[in-house]
């Protein structure tokens, strides 16, 4: 059997060197399970070339190329993977799992502190009045997994919320003259709503609660503390308010939140996720395998 692995180079060259853990424990439970490891570029050519080879693929952050093939993607934060069937995080088992708050309380404690020191360093926590969203593309067009376009999303804020709104552009998109004109508009119009380019982890240190699609600036909000409301679909859903549930009234629900944000991250990433460390990786991959109905051991 052959396992067919399309990467870039850069993530070809650190398998080959042992540097990537993930990638690493899936080699080695593919060839421990007999299949063949060929390693290929993942330019839309050699996509094209994988689709029409058919077999057993494994894809980074895209849809997997047929019904044999798997796709990863990073967890947010090293060291944490999946390796799904569907590229579409709101799918994932993950996102269908009902959240089991019943967790070590001091290993959850303990992560979320590490976690937290990583992030935010050693920021003051507060919330100053102001509602945080952190901004993604397309901001005129309503994708499938969201309620609304992006723009109508800040309007419904500004409708049913008093709070200032800040807004951050991200840092890897490029906006579209008409876009960038209806944020302009949106901040003549209304003095408690503005754009800046202050960076997300102090406007997170300092918020009420942060409003999204589904940005994982929302879920870094979680190691401190601060509830999210969502828009859109995602896989760190559980604990958060959802525009699609309850309409205008999860506005007024999301700034009083109070779960156990510990015992959440413990189980979203340590119980649900590929922790790629050790004997963790190897288990987490052969799991992750089987249940794409690969012949795993």
């Amino acid at each position: 059997m052959k396992a067919h692995l399309y990467l870039y180079p850069d993530l070809q060259r650190r398998v080959a060197e042992g540097r990537h853990g993930f990638l690493c424990a899936l080699v080695d439970v593919l060839k421990d399970n007999g299949f063949d490891v060929q390693m290929h570029g993942d330019t839309p050519e050699e996509l094209d070339a994988g689709r029409a080879r058919g077999g057993y693929s494994v894809v980074r952050m895209i849809d997997p190329l047929g019904p044999q093939g798997v796709t990863f993607r990073k967890t947010y934060y090293e060291p944490f993977y999946h390796l799904e069937t569907t590229s579409a995080r709101w799918t994932w088992p993950v996102a269908q799992t009902p959240f089991d708050p019943n967790q070590p309380a001091h290993k959850a404690a303990r992560f979320v502190a590490n976690m937290r020191a990583r992030i935010f360093g050693d920021r003051a926590i507060s919330r100053d009045g102001f509602i945080f969203v952190p901004l993604q593309g397309r901001l005129l067009e309503k994708r499938s997994f969201q309620t609304m376009t992006p723009i109508e999303m800040l309007e419904t804020l500004l409708e049913h919320d008093t709070r200032k709104i800040v807004a951050t552009l991200h840092p890897r998109e490029t906006y579209t003259a008409p876009e960038l004109t209806a944020l302009e508009k949106l901040e003549v119009l209304n003095h408690r709503f503005f754009v800046t380019r202050e960076p997300a982890e102090d406007l997170l240190a300092s918020c009420d609660y942060v409003a999204t699609m589904n940005s994982s600036v929302a879920l870094a909000g979680y190691f401190i503390e601060k509830p999210a409301l969502l828009f859109g679909q995602v896989d760190f859903h559980h604990i958060a308010a959802r525009y699609a549930d309850h309409g205008p009234d999860a506005i007024a629900k999301a700034p009083t939140l109070t779960p156990d944000y510990a015992a959440y991250l413990w189980w979203f990433f340590r119980v649900m996720a590929i922790r790629a460390r050790g004997e963790d990786a190897h288990q987490g991959v052969r799991a992750a395998l089987k249940r794409a109905g690969w012949p795993i051991r």
